[in-house]
């Protein structure tokens, strides 16, 4: 919904305004529609918005209140504002808006740091008391909206986008070798606090910090996932548990059905955005949904329309069918990357970034399917981890783009480091909470990659547009009950069985029954023309031999043959190796 920003010095200087105004100025397209800067003295924060709730001026950003003595800056949908305002009301607050920022402000004022245990929804935000000079930064439950940050002794600044907090200045942009294992090795994903540069951290989602005056910075973890069936669903029938799915996803849909602007869907053609569309219909009314195609690449079809189509024709809904072609996507990549956050491979970037352009010409708010796979057990590697004996090394055969062998080959001396991919994911696997092997896959798929992967790509490249993404499958309350679902019932038949059973209650079979498929664009899976050329510009250029991460002769096997070179996931190793430096020659381009 918006872009923040701020600063809070921890010296006698006042906040550098100028700098929040760049950070604010670079997020213009996370929040086109007003901005705003208070400044008071050692803190100044910076807002960028995107009118969906309250489009008048009373909930501008930074939102202040004089008589609590707090100020505000957040990002995100809460969906449960409406039943938390008539609590507050009740407590005795009284509200100058009608939206959702100034029901944070008050929940803050009353409940305290507990006051985020009350949220429903989407959210990062920065509180400042005035009294105490305390600031208070928050994340949600799923990580849903990002919150990147840079620390030095003078000083801490803050921002929903990575490339925001460079245009600061003064971060140290030097590469971190353990994200940079992180990234060869675990499926690109760099777990929080981690990015891929050693001055940007990111708050780790369920997450609350207090940032004390003197600089000083203490976080909790608010929520965490349990997996295992509660004591209630003991005796629950397979119809219960199919009544269940419904019931919660039903809720979850019709929460984010809440705003002051029209909600669309965006249509894969597949179960997870197909069920969401028929939710949202079950009781008629017109809805907007949009799916998009490209170019077929080696005989891999580029588009699922056949699929969508009949969702579309089900439940008449007003549908955008956009078709892209091979011409508009090369150009499209370029301007990608430069709106990424952090470097992110995989092959439906693109097609998330033209697809929310397109969109954004129509709506300002969307719903989607993300996180169905990881909470309801929808890929190829957790049916292995039924019945393992060793989960970390089923794990990570499925999963890890190379052993840590592969790895020493690929990074110069200068940037290895100790197989950390690899010690996180044991560590996580030994967290208390999850019993078994694929409990554990679950888990730290839910809580880790899912976040940094589809759901870091989703909002980075709808918020470039104006757009708001809403993912109703990330609802906690939804993501709670998947992890209470028995394993059977997620794995059996290929996976998402509960899922695809309670769906056929709402949705064609014929969606439900189709082969699983993903969103595609052929032509980053196999490096042909131009895409190839691009790529291997970007390692060979002379930003790519001045930085030396990769050692010459790995990079040259790729290059002779790069269809040979393809990780368990189905990417592309050369694609990896040149995302990554694209990313770097674009937001770093002196170095």
């Amino acid at each position: 919904m918006c872009g923040i920003c701020g600063e809070v010095r921890f010296d006698d200087a006042s906040a550098d305004v100028a700098a929040v105004a760049r950070m604010a100025d670079r997020m213009v397209r996370r929040g086109p529609d007003a901005e705003g800067i208070v400044a008071r003295g050692r803190v100044a924060l910076g807002h960028r918005r995107l009118k969906i709730i309250d489009l008048s001026e009373h909930s501008q950003q930074p939102m202040v209140d004089s008589q609590l003595g707090l100020t505000i800056v957040y990002n995100g949908a809460i969906y449960n504002y409406p039943e938390l305002r008539s609590q507050l009301e009740a407590k005795g607050y009284n509200f100058f808006s009608h939206g959702d920022t100034e029901v944070i402000l008050k929940a803050y004022h009353a409940w305290g740091l507990e006051c985020v245990e009350h949220f429903n929804g989407m959210f990062a935000f920065a509180i400042h008391e005035r009294d105490t000079g305390k600031v208070v930064l928050a994340r949600d439950r799923l990580g849903i909206k990002p919150l990147y940050y840079s620390q030095t002794p003078q000083h801490l600044r803050f921002a929903s986008s990575l490339p925001s907090l460079l245009a600061a200045g003064g971060v140290d942009t030097s590469i971190d070798p353990v994200a940079l294992n992180f990234y060869l090795s675990f499926h690109s994903v760099v777990p929080p606090p981690r990015t891929i540069l050693n001055g940007a951290k990111k708050l780790p989602p369920a997450t609350i910090a207090v940032l004390e005056a003197d600089g000083s910075m203490n976080m909790r973890q608010y929520w965490d996932l349990q997996c295992g069936p509660r004591a209630e669903q003991k005796n629950y029938s397979f119809d219960d548990w199919c009544d269940e799915t419904v019931e919660v996803m039903r809720r979850a849909v019709k929460r984010r059905m809440i705003a002051d602007v029209p909600v669309g869907v965006l249509l894969s053609g597949g179960l997870d955005s197909s069920l969401v569309v028929g939710l949202i219909c079950e009781n008629g009314g017109d809805l907007e949904t949009f799916s998009i195609g490209f170019d077929s690449v080696a005989g891999e079809e580029g588009n699922e329309f056949k699929y969508s189509d009949i969702i579309v024709d089900r439940f008449k809904t007003k549908h955008h069918k956009l078709f892209i072609d091979g011409s508009r996507t090369l150009p499209a990549l370029h301007e990608c990357i430069g709106e990424m956050s952090e470097p992110m491979v995989s092959h439906d970037n693109v097609g998330f970034y033209l697809l929310s352009q397109e969109v954004a010409k129509s709506l300002k708010v969307v719903q989607s399917g993300q996180g169905a796979d990881e909470i309801f057990a929808g890929y190829h590697w957790y049916p292995p981890m039924l019945d393992t004996n060793d989960a970390l090394a089923t794990y990570k055969q499925a999963f890890f783009d190379r052993d840590f062998a592969e790895y020493q080959q690929v990074v110069q001396s200068a940037y290895l480091s100790e197989d950390a991919a690899t010690d996180f994911v044991r560590a996580h696997f030994q967290k208390p909470g999850a019993e078994l092997p694929i409990d554990k896959a679950l888990r730290i798929d839910t809580q880790v990659m899912l976040i940094d992967d589809p759901v870091k790509r989703v909002d980075n490249h709808t918020m470039a547009a104006g757009l708001e993404a809403r993912v109703p499958f990330l609802d906690h309350e939804v993501v709670e009950f998947a992890a209470t679902v028995p394993p059977e019932l997620k794995v059996k038949e290929g996976g998402k069985y509960i899922l695809k059973e309670a769906a056929r209650r709402v949705i064609p079979a014929e969606v439900i029954d189709r082969p699983k498929g993903y969103f595609p664009v052929p032509a980053l899976k196999y490096l042909r023309g131009d895409f190839l050329t691009m790529a291997r510009d970007a390692l060979t250029a002379s930003a790519a031999r001045d930085r030396g991460l990769f050692k010459r002769d790995y990079v040259d096997h790729l290059l002779a043959d790069p269809e040979a070179h393809i990780t368990p996931l189905r990417g592309s190793k050369l694609w990896q190796l040149a995302l990554l430096e694209l990313w770097l020659q674009e937001h770093l381009p002196t170095s």
